[in-house]
This record gives C-alpha cells, structure tokens and sequence, in this order.
C-alpha cells in the first residue's frame, strides 16, 4: 500500500483553512493560464469569471489530498478497521482500490481499478471533494 499527496485534514476547520489559503494561488494560476492564451484585458474580463477561479481553487484542493493505493485485499483490511461511511465508486471485480478517507467527517471514497492508477487517484479526488469537502469548505 502507499500514499499520494500530502494533505489529509484531521478538522472541517483545516480543511477550510486550507480552501481558503488556496484562493491567492487560484487567481495566480488562473491569470497565468490566461496570459499563457495570449487573452487581452478585455478577454480576460469577459472570460475570467468567479467561478473559473473557484474551480481552479477546488482542483488545486482535491489534488493535494492524500490517498492511499492498494490491492482489494488492502482496502478490505483497512475497510474492517474503520469507522466511516464508505462510497465505493467502479467495479467491485478488479485488483486494486484507491481510497481518501475523512475521519472527522466520518465518511470515506473509494474508487476501484485494474491498471489505469493515475486515472483513479484523481477520479477519487474529484469524488472526495464532491462527496466530503464541498459542503464543509
């Protein structure tokens, strides 16, 4: 089993802490990436809204969540020993099982694979942010 990313909240309070310090960082790299385009000021206004920049904030979030990568036979090790509610999101007749969980919300996903691994760790982080962090950032 092993671990990618850094960030696993232990409060609803750090992880809006971390939201919140995210949001400088989204505006910088949204404006980067509209300079990258070649967009003027004007484009920049008209195209650039809240919204893209709050998408960029939730990306920047969802992926520096921690999650573990294992076999189905580790999941369902770590599966007996915990507390929280599970989604389990893909097929429940492949090998191995990324999973993000959030003891303090007392809710966890996961997300079944068979060799696509980077394609499941951010199809689970994109599944954790919606399913647990949305409602608390």
């Amino acid at each position: 089993m092993e671990t990618e990313g850094q960030f696993s909240p232990e409060s609803a309070e750090e992880a809006s802490e971390r939201y919140e310090a995210l949001g400088p960082t989204a505006q910088v790299v949204v404006k980067e990436v509209a300079k990258a385009m070649g967009l003027d000021a004007e484009a920049y206004e008209e195209q650039v809204t809240s919204e893209v920049v709050e998408t960029a904030r939730d990306v920047l979030f969802a992926e520096s969540l921690a999650v573990r990568v294992g076999t189905m036979d580790e999941f369902e090790s770590w599966r007996t020993d915990t507390a929280c509610e599970i989604t389990l999101v893909g097929a429940e007749n492949v090998d191995n099982v990324v999973w993000h969980a959030a003891p303090f919300a007392e809710r966890a996903v996961a997300a079944t694979f068979q060799s696509e691994r980077r394609a499941a760790v951010g199809t689970l982080r994109r599944q954790a942010f919606g399913r647990i962090y949305r409602e608390v950032v």
